[in-house]
C-alpha cells in the first residue's frame, strides 16, 4: 500500500489517558503542586456553598421546630413622633379572632432595673429589661426552661423571677433556686428558672421576667402590654396579620406594629448569602491563580519534553495525537486537584457544622459544579501548550535536545 494512503493509528482512551498521565507520573512533585492551587480554590468554593447551606438547613430545622405561624404586635409612635402604647384590652380583643390559638403578652416596666446585689451602682444596669410577662409566654413563643422552673399562678404573686439566656450570664448566675436572689426595683427577687436561648424571641434573652401581678404590686406597672405574642393556624397567618393591628387598637391601628419573626431570621439568612458571594468570588480568584499555575506547568511541560515530542512524532504520532496527549495531561492535573478540593471542602463543611451543630450539607450542584469547572479550567490552561507541542516538527523537536 502506497505510504500516502496509510492512516493513523487511533488511540483507545485508555491508551490516552495512560499516555496523559504518563508526564505527571515523571514530575509528581511539581503535579502535585500544580494540582494543589486547584484544589485550593475549589476547596474555598465548596466549604463557602456547604457552610451556608448547612446554617440554611439549621435554619429551616429551627423554623420547623418553633413555626412561621408567630406574630409579634408591639407600639409604634404616634402622629406626632412620641411613643405610642397599645390599650390593657389588646390582648383579649386579639384573643377573640377566630383563627388565633395562643396569646401572651409582656409589658416593660421602664423604670425598673435588675442588679446582682443592692451595692452595685445604679447606673451599671448591664442593659437588662424588667417585664412583667403571662404565663402562657414559654409556650407561645416555643421557649425552654434552661435551669429551675416557669412562672405559675402562685409564683407570679411574688417577688419571683425568670431570667433569659443573656440576662443570667450578665449577672453572673448559672442555676437557679430558692437561695438566689436579685435586687431588682429596689427589692430582693428570688431567681426561680432561666430560659434557654429564644429563637423567635430574642428580646427574651436580655430580660428579667417576672409574673402580671407581681409586677402591677411591687413596681407599680402599669397593666399595659409593650409586645403580644400571637400564635395562628399556619394557613390564616397573613388574613390575621392584616387585621391585628385594628384589633389590638381600634381607635389607631396606625400606631401598632405588627411583624413575623420567621421573617427576621430569613432577613438575616438573607444578609449571609450576600457575604457567601463574597467569599465565592474569592474562591472563584484562588481557582483562577491555580488555573495559571496549571498553564505554567504544562508550558514548561513541553519545552523539557521536546525530545519525546519529536521521538513520537518520528514514530508516527500525528499533531492531533500530540495535542491530545498534553491536554489530557492538563485535564487530568486539574480533574486530580478539583477532586481534592472538593473532599477537603466537604471535610472542612462537616467539621464546621459539627462544631455548630449543624446538619452538614453539601449540595450536589456544588460538587459536580466543582468538578466541572476544574475541567474547564484544565482545558483552557492546557490548549496553548497542547497546541504549542502540536506545532513541533519531528526534525525541530530532536535537533533541540
Amino acid at each position: 500500500m502506497p505510504m500516502d494512503q496509510l492512516s493513523p493509528t487511533r488511540l483507545h482512551p485508555r491508551d490516552v489517558l495512560q499516555v496523559g498521565a504518563a508526564g505527571l507520573r515523571t514530575r509528581p512533585l511539581r503535579a502535585v503542586l500544580s494540582a494543589l492551587g486547584i484544589a485550593i480554590g475549589i476547596a474555598a468554593m465548596i466549604a463557602v456553598v456547604g457552610i451556608s447551606s448547612s446554617s440554611r438547613a439549621e435554619l429551616d430545622r429551627t423554623l420547623d421546630a418553633l413555626g412561621t405561624n408567630l406574630l409579634t404586635v408591639s407600639p409604634g409612635d404616634t402622629v406626632f413622633g412620641e411613643d405610642a402604647t397599645l390599650p390593657r384590652e389588646a390582648v383579649e380583643m386579639i384573643s377573640r379572632i377566630g383563627p388565633v390559638e395562643q396569646v401572651a403578652a409582656l409589658g416593660a416596666i421602664a423604670d425598673a432595673h435588675v442588679y446582682r446585689n443592692d451595692r452595685i451602682p445604679q447606673a451599671q444596669s448591664g442593659g437588662i429589661s424588667v417585664q412583667a410577662a403571662h404565663l402562657d409566654l414559654l409556650r407561645t413563643v416555643g421557649a425552654n426552661i434552661a435551669q429551675g422552673v416557669w412562672l405559675n399562678a402562685s409564683t407570679a404573686r411574688y417577688p419571683a423571677v425568670v431570667l433569659g439566656a443573656t440576662a443570667a450570664r450578665r449577672l453572673g448566675i448559672g442555676d437557679a433556686g430558692p437561695d438566689l436572689q436579685v435586687y431588682l426595683g429596689g427589692r430582693w427577687f428570688t431567681v426561680i428558672g432561666i430560659l434557654a436561648p429564644v429563637p423567635l424571641a430574642d428580646e427574651l434573652d436580655a430580660a428579667a421576667l417576672i409574673g402580671w401581678p407581681a409586677a402591677t404590686a411591687y413596681l407599680a406597672f402599669n397593666e399595659r402590654p409593650t409586645t403580644i405574642y400571637t400564635r395562628t393556624t399556619d394557613s390564616a397567618v397573613e388574613a390575621v396579620r392584616a387585621v391585628l393591628a385594628a384589633t389590638a387598637n381600634p381607635e389607631a391601628p396606625n400606631e401598632v406594629k405588627v411583624s413575623r419573626p420567621s421573617d427576621a431570621l430569613a432577613a438575616r439568612q438573607a444578609t449571609d448569602r450576600a457575604f457567601t458571594g463574597l467569599l465565592l468570588g474569592l474562591g472563584g480568584v484562588a481557582l483562577l491563580v491555580g488555573g495559571v499555575g496549571v498553564a505554567n506547568t504544562m508550558v514548561i511541560s513541553v519545552l523539557e519534553r521536546r525530545a519525546e515530542i519529536g521521538l513520537r512524532r518520528s514514530l508516527g504520532a500525528t499533531r492531533g495525537q500530540i495535542r491530545l496527549q498534553f491536554l489530557t495531561e492538563s485535564l487530568v492535573l486539574s480533574a486530580l486537584g478539583g477532586l481534592a478540593g472538593v473532599l477537603a471542602g466537604a471535610a472542612v463543611t462537616a467539621l464546621y457544622a459539627s462544631t455548630q451543630a449543624w446538619p452538614a450539607v453539601v449540595p450536589l450542584w456544588a460538587m459536580v459544579g466543582g468538578i466541572a469547572a476544574t475541567v474547564l479550567v484544565g482545558a483552557i490552561a492546557g490548549l496553548y501548550p497542547a497546541i504549542r507541542a502540536a506545532r513541533l516538527s519531528p526534525t525541530e523537536a530532536l535537533a533541540a535536545t
